[in-house]
């Protein structure tokens, strides 16, 4: 797999910090999974992030850390057994973090013609809303916009705009000063995971008729 398009450097650095929500920290995963060059960079921020760390002075630990410390580590071990009591999620969708199979599984719902929406249910509040998109061959996406962002993760298949081919491994960042036209190419279908706060902003009339109806 050849990536040519990544996260910009300051969601890397948020990532190695561990500062972004869940769902942005999702979509970054993802990405992670296919990308040699950027798990390097993560893990050098990483190390500096260490670096300074130990360098700072010692501080002293308030009262019961101790205690919430281990209830934290009690409370994952318990969800992690649930979770693979419950089996493994997704399994059907190749190229996805392997956390993401104790989530709970969901099924794909239709948005558009030839478009189609599986939600991932996230296990804690989040801003940022995380599902799949799958795309037909020869699917033209309406030119749109975005209120807040959105980050694409492309699983299988492709899709173009104006930033370019996007193909496995590929991620794409998009907000409100990005208008998205974007072409499936690929023979097969196109597969996405997203990571998006806000709304799509349709443009044009059509988009404007439709806007009503779409739900993401």
């Amino acid at each position: 797999m050849t990536v040519h398009h990544h996260p910009p450097d300051e969601l890397l650095a948020a990532f190695a910090a561990g500062t972004l929500d869940l769902g942005q920290h999702i979509a970054v995963a993802t990405h992670l999974v296919g990308c040699a060059s950027c798990r390097a960079a993560v893990r050098a921020m990483e190390h500096v992030g260490g670096a300074v760390l130990a360098a700072l002075p010692p501080a002293a630990m308030s009262d019961g850390s101790f205690e919430a410390l281990e209830r934290r580590l009690n409370e994952s071990r318990e969800t992690s057994v649930a979770a693979r009591r419950r089996g493994q999620a997704f399994h059907d969708v190749p190229g996805l973090p392997g956390f993401l199979d104790s989530y709970p599984d969901s099924s794909w719902r239709w948005i558009a013609p030839k478009v189609h929406l599986r939600p991932i249910r996230l296990p804690e509040p989040s801003e940022t809303r995380v599902f799949l998109l799958r795309s037909s061959p020869g699917t033209r996406m309406i030119e749109h916009t975005h209120t807040g962002f959105e980050m694409t993760c492309v699983l299988s298949g492709s899709f173009v705009h104006a930033g370019g081919r996007f193909g496995p491994g590929d991620f794409d960042f998009g907000d409100g000063a990005v208008d998205h036209d974007i072409r499936i190419d690929s023979t097969d279908d196109c597969i996405c995971l997203v990571a998006m706060q806000g709304d799509l902003k349709l443009n044009g009339v059509i988009g404007r008729l439709l806007q009503p109806l779409i739900r993401m």
